[in-house]
């Protein structure tokens, strides 16, 4: 009887443990996006990584206790996590106008179900590098890709303007006044609408200044709204 109150005992130490550094891995990738104010932050990170934690616990207690009776897949539950948590991470996908924000964040959230995963069959070594590489890549690599941005000088700039004839052209001389190079053009306009919104993917010379071109752009006929990303 004290053995099998041992045991019981020994398990669900197990569990706490499991639990609890999901908790913290979840929690150390959430404070990365609650940093930076995004839809998905610190409480939602540790939501799902020790939901994910617990879903494997739950599939590894049931495949030893009835792996003599039935022919039972302890990575069933897990592999369930894995497609199911696409619907959080749609959810944090915004749209705003032509803009498309929350990928990165759907991308950390699917990312930590699966370290959840990890720490709760008991592979924590995996857990804890991945864990790493995550928030390297979310910090680190975050300041990368903006100096490489930079260093390209690409350039995205949407024009809303009336749909006349010659328009793509006057809007063409302008960027080539700067000697701006336009790499891609693209028409996302709504039949129902009057106006047309031009998407133009540019590559501007390092001694131009965005903002000049912005300005001259807002001046030409017809051109009612200018954004840059």
């Amino acid at each position: 009887m004290m053995s099998i109150f041992l045991e019981s005992c020994s398990f669900y130490l197990i569990v706490i443990v499991r639990l609890l550094l999901a908790c913290v891995l979840g929690g150390v990738i959430g404070y990365e996006r609650e940093s930076t104010n995004r839809p998905a932050g610190f409480r939602t990170h540790i939501l799902v990584c020790v939901g994910s934690a617990l879903v494997m616990i739950t599939s590894q207690y049931i495949f030893n206790n009835y792996k003599g009776f039935t022919n039972i897949d302890p990575a069933r539950l897990g592999a369930q996590v894995i497609s199911g948590i696409g619907f959080l991470g749609a959810g944090t996908i915004i749209r705003e106008g032509a803009n498309v924000r929350g990928l990165t964040t759907a991308a950390s959230l699917w990312a930590v179900s699966c370290v959840g995963i990890a720490v709760g069959i008991g592979f924590y070594g995996g857990a804890v590098i991945s864990t790493v590489i995550i928030y390297i890549t979310l910090i680190l690599l975050k300041r990368t890709e903006k100096h490489i941005t930079r260093k390209s000088r690409l350039n995205v700039f949407y024009i809303q303007t009336e749909d006349l004839p010659g328009q793509i052209g006057t809007i063409g001389c302008v960027f080539g006044k700067y000697d701006t190079t336009i790499r891609n053009i693209e028409f996302i306009n709504d039949d129902k609408e009057k106006d047309v919104l031009i998407k133009f993917v540019v590559r501007i010379p390092n001694d131009v200044s965005k903002e000049k071109i912005m300005d001259e752009l807002r001046g030409v006929g017809g051109v009612k709204k200018v954004t840059g990303q």
